[in-house]
């Protein structure tokens, strides 16, 4: 995978819509080779995407406890881009939801990723909420850590605090079943890699669990927008470093360029933010676990005001 695709795949996963804004001259000069010497032809010119295309954005805890093909998703955000209205929406989907699995059976929809891989995931998401999914995009904890950390960190507004005694300890350990206390309070403040991956990961001690786990991961990658608008191109090396197989993605160099031409014309009013909240989903148990039930009847017509 070329480097620059790959640092401009993290700056996707991180926000997707409107960070091109910041990097549009960059990434003319550097990925899409757009710029050419006076008198010379633009032989290879970027096509803005006039059609919506919708990309799957998936999260996993990847550490040791993990064999790498039995990973679950943490996160699913259901991504969705159109050139024409100049609007984007960003759709949660809790890890926990109860669902049909193609060719497995019922399950929670996190599972669909350990049990076919992101093609998996990308199928069961297609099933069940009738939409039509163009590209998908994975990462990891550590890549996660470390993109934001090579940013030097994002400024986050906390609303809603954090208090975990049950956080687990399994980032650069030999031993990843320890848990140790987390807190975050409500405040104005600077988070780096871990503390980012922090209040975005914790889920215990919160009465609204997974639904407000859901919202701060949306602030995040709002949040990380925003602190990207210092890099330049000197920093490109060290960022696509950063990575080092933390990202998957069925992505094209081509989709990924078309998207860096249209990224300026999004900003921050037009990019819509759902959580399936109740009454879209309810809370329950299912083969002795704890579960989130669908209200297919509600969440169908609310998706395809916005996808296909």
């Amino acid at each position: 995978m070329p480097r620059v695709w790959i640092v401009v795949l993290g700056f996707f996963l991180a926000g997707l819509t409107g960070l091109g804004a910041y990097f549009l001259p960059l990434f003319q000069t550097a990925a899409t080779s757009t710029a050419a010497a006076p008198g010379l032809p633009n032989l290879n010119p970027v096509q803005a995407p006039t059609k919506p295309f919708t990309v799957l954005l998936l999260g996993s805890d990847d550490d040791s406890k993990f064999a790498p093909d039995q990973l679950n998703t943490q996160s699913m955000i259901l991504v969705r881009v159109d050139p024409a209205t100049k609007q984007a929406t960003m759709l949660s989907i809790p890890r926990d939801l109860w669902v049909p699995i193609p060719n497995q059976g019922m399950g929670k929809i996190s599972w669909a990723y350990r049990m076919g891989g992101a093609p998996g995931a990308v199928a069961a998401v297609e099933s069940d909420f009738k939409v039509h999914i163009d590209d998908y995009a994975w990462i990891g904890l550590e890549g996660l850590v470390k993109l934001i950390d090579k940013l030097g960190g994002v400024n986050v507004q906390v609303t809603n605090p954090v208090m975990d005694d049950y956080y687990p300890a399994d980032l650069n350990t030999s031993y990843p079943y320890d848990y140790y206390r987390v807190a975050v309070l409500p405040v104005a403040t600077h988070m780096d890699g871990v503390e980012a991956l922090q209040y975005v990961r914790s889920r215990h001690g919160d009465i609204r669990g997974d639904f407000a786990r859901s919202e701060r991961q949306q602030q995040l990658l709002l949040a990380i927008k925003a602190a990207a608008s210092h890099v330049n191109i000197a920093d490109l090396p060290s960022l696509a470093s950063a990575f080092n197989g933390e990202v998957k993605t069925s992505m094209g160099i081509d989709r990924m360029r078309s998207m860096i031409s249209i990224a300026n014309e999004f900003n921050g009013p037009n990019v819509h933010r759902v959580v399936l909240v109740p009454p879209y989903t309810s809370e329950g148990w299912a083969q002795g676990q704890s579960v989130v039930f669908p209200d297919w009847g509600q969440i169908i017509p609310l998706v395809h005001q916005t996808f296909p």
